[in-house]
């Protein structure tokens, strides 16, 4: 994967790169997998907006991405890599032997043409999804499921992966891209590769509008905002912030405030905190 650097024709592109999308093989989305997307503008269902810096954007079709892949032991080609725009990395558009046509998330280096499979037939091949206890100590593994058939739900950003550590009859444990190391079912199912697009981190959007295209607004400083909006407003001139620590806009403590739930549920699997 290659990066695309820009000619400085304008401003804009000056300083901005993007990806080099010509390992892709098909531009149009398989039709049957459409779905349409609807925004939400950050608002919630009462209208209120309860994630801000969100709202305009492109248009965008969701691509029914198989998370489960569930259809086990049947072989599947490779028919297409493509390019999905609700999802930092590409997707494979696979052809069952049995005439189903279904997305994945493709691993790093996957091929058109390459036969994968899933389920505990499988072999620890890339792109094949299989139990975490078949897949031997050292390889790289995605698309990990926390719970054994709710489906892929950890390690599905671009580049990234998790390592397996060790296997054991009632626990397989992972090393994480934080360093965190979690135990995992034996039975939880995960991808052997990596995640695809690993150069998406290095692009360099170059202009505020990339950023509007992509449905974020902007984010204006506390400081520059009036005492009504924000409890940093306000002042004569250039004014700090004039307390002690920063606030949220709600008047919560900020910076360095541990936001993590002290009962979350995956708590009782993680076996080594990640490195600060």
């Amino acid at each position: 994967m290659a990066i695309k650097i820009y000619k400085p024709t304008t401003p804009g592109r000056r300083n901005a790169s993007g990806i080099d999308y010509s390992v892709l093989t098909k531009k149009e989305p398989e039709k049957s997998l459409l779905r349409p997307l609807k925004k939400s503008g950050g608002r919630n269902s009462s209208g209120h907006i309860t994630i801000r810096h969100r709202g305009g954007g492109a248009k965008r079709m969701y691509r029914v991405v198989d998370f489960k892949r569930n259809k086990e032991n049947i072989p599947a080609k490779v028919a297409a890599l493509e390019y999905d725009p609700n999802r930092t990395a590409f997707i494979a558009l696979l052809h069952y032997a049995d005439g189903e046509k279904r997305y994945i998330i493709a691993p790093e280096g996957l091929k058109v043409g390459d036969t994968i499979m899933s389920g505990s037939k499988a072999e620890v091949k890339l792109g094949n999804w299989l139990p975490l206890h078949k897949i031997p100590v050292g390889t790289e593994v995605s698309c990990i499921e926390i719970r054994p058939g709710k489906g892929a739900q950890l390690v599905r950003s671009a580049g990234t992966f998790a390592v397996v550590k060790s296997v054991d009859e009632d626990k397989v444990h992972l090393q994480l891209a934080s360093s965190e190391i979690r135990a995992f079912s034996p039975q939880a199912k995960a991808m052997v590769g990596r995640v695809s697009n690993p150069d998406w981190h290095n692009i360099k959007l170059g202009k505020a509008g990339r950023k509007r295209w992509m449905g974020i607004r902007p984010t204006v400083r506390g400081v520059a905002q009036h005492p009504g909006s924000h409890p940093h407003g306000g002042g004569e001139g250039r004014s700090g912030i004039g307390m002690p620590s920063p606030k949220t806009p709600w008047g919560k403590k900020t910076l360095g405030k541990k936001t993590r739930k002290t009962k979350k549920y995956s708590d009782k699997i993680i076996v080594q905190r990640r490195k600060k």
